[in-house]
C-alpha cells in the first residue's frame, strides 16, 4: 500500500512540474508589442525654432504617409531644444477627410492624463540632458485611441499660452527634405478647441515644429 502511495505522489509532482514547465514556456514565448512608426520620423540634424508664447502649432499627419501598420492607438513625440518649462494650454488632434480641411472628429491628447500640461524641462527625469539642437529633449505624450488611416489626415494642434516660460522655450523644426510631416503654426489664437464641420485655418507650409516621431506605443 505504502509503495501505491509513493508512485501515487511521485506521478502527481511530475505531472505538477510538467505543467509549471509549460506555464513557464508560454509565458516566455508570448510575443511583446512591437514598437513601430506609424509614419516616417524627422530626418537627419534637428534644427531649432524659439519663442512659443501665444502661439497655436500645427502639425499635419497627412493620410499619405501612413504606413500599412494596423494599430489602435497613436502615440505622439515632441523635441524640445531649449527651455526650462514648457506650458501648454490644449492638445487635440483634427481628424479630417484626405486633402480636406474641413475637421470630422475631434480627439483629446493628454500628458500625464491632463491636455494642459506644464513640462519641467529643466527636470533630469525629464529631459537627462539640457535640452539642445544637438540634444533635443524628446517628451512622449499619452497614447491617444486613435487608428490611423489612409484615407484620412491628421492635424495635431497644440496651444501654448501666452507667458514667459513659453517665450523661452525652443523646439525642434527640420528643413531638409524629404520629409513625411509638415507642419504650420498661428500667433495670438487659440486654434484648439474648433468642432465638427469646422475648418483648419490653414493649410501647412513648413517642417514640423516640435513633432519628431508618431509611433503605435
Amino acid at each position: 500500500m505504502k509503495n501505491v502511495c509513493k508512485f501515487t505522489t511521485l506521478t502527481l509532482m511530475m505531472f505538477a512540474v510538467t505543467v509549471y514547465g509549460f506555464s513557464q514556456t508560454s509565458m516566455a514565448e508570448k510575443p511583446a508589442t512591437t514598437i513601430q512608426n506609424l509614419v516616417r520620423g524627422v530626418l537627419g540634424p534637428a534644427g531649432t525654432n524659439a519663442g512659443w508664447s501665444n502661439y497655436s502649432v500645427f502639425n499635419l499627419v497627412p493620410g499619405s504617409a501612413v504606413f500599412p501598420i494596423t494599430s489602435s492607438t497613436t502615440v505622439f513625440y515632441f523635441g524640445f531644444t531649449a527651455g526650462t518649462q514648457a506650458d501648454i494650454g490644449n492638445m487635440v488632434v483634427y481628424t479630417t477627410p484626405r486633402g480636406s480641411l474641413t475637421i470630422s472628429a475631434v480627439t483629446p491628447v493628454t500628458l500625464g492624463g491632463v491636455s494642459n500640461p506644464s513640462i519641467l524641462l529643466s527636470n533630469t527625469s525629464v529631459c537627462p540632458v539640457a535640452p539642445s539642437q544637438t540634444t533635443p529633449c524628446i517628451v512622449r505624450f499619452d497614447p491617444t485611441a486613435l487608428s490611423l488611416s489612409p484615407a484620412s489626415d491628421y492635424y495635431f494642434a497644440v496651444y501654448y499660452p501666452n507667458n514667459s516660460n513659453n517665450s523661452s522655450i525652443a523646439g525642434t523644426q527640420p528643413n531638409n527634405p524629404p520629409r513625411s510631416l509638415v507642419g504650420t503654426y498661428f500667433g495670438g489664437t487659440d486654434f484648439t478647441h474648433l468642432t465638427v464641420g469646422q475648418s483648419i485655418p490653414g493649410v501647412p507650409n513648413r517642417g514640423p515644429s516640435f513633432l519628431m516621431y508618431v509611433m503605435n506605443n
